[in-house]
């Protein structure tokens, strides 16, 4: 996000630098310290709260549609496997082992839960623009931002 200048930043986006939390003062300094609210300031406009920090509806839907896609495939693909398996073994076709059945079902629902990630990441995160059909662009945006906060958050040594 360093790379980044601020206005890209989305608005769900963790900020990179974290402030420290202040220590409370001891309780008999706290009792002088409380200020009453005043009731002439306006609110901002701006989110604030868990609000700053959800996901955008909009976004949000088009991740699930992504992921319905992308996870929703392989793993019918992998269910129809035993039905197709089945079959053609009852209809006397040609003999099928069960490793061969097992590691083609296997094999969608790896790529289901490959679709769940890809789905996710391949999203534009950005209200506005909607992204390309494949989302490759995207994927490759959002996982360096991903990867950029796991290095953020990794204690250094």
């Amino acid at each position: 996000m360093s790379s980044e200048p601020p206005s890209q930043r989305l608005p769900f986006e963790p900020a990179s630098n974290r402030k420290k939390t202040p220590k409370k003062p001891p309780e008999s300094e706290a009792k002088l310290v409380t200020e009453e609210p005043k009731p002439d300031k306006q609110p901002k406009a701006t989110k604030t709260g868990p609000e700053a920090q959800s996901i955008p509806e909009v976004v949000s839907k088009r991740m699930i549609s992504r992921i319905a896609v992308f996870c929703g495939v392989p793993t019918i693909l992998g269910i129809s496997t035993f039905f197709v398996s089945y079959l053609i073994v009852s209809k006397g076709l040609f003999d099928l082992p069960n490793t061969a059945v097992l590691l083609v079902s296997m094999g969608c629902f790896g790529l289901g839960v490959l679709g769940l990630s890809y789905g996710v990441l391949s999203a534009s995160w950005d209200e506005e623009a909607s992204g390309s059909t494949l989302g490759w662009e995207e994927f490759n945006t959002n996982f360096g931002r991903m990867r950029e906060a796991w290095r953020a958050a990794k204690p250094k040594s």
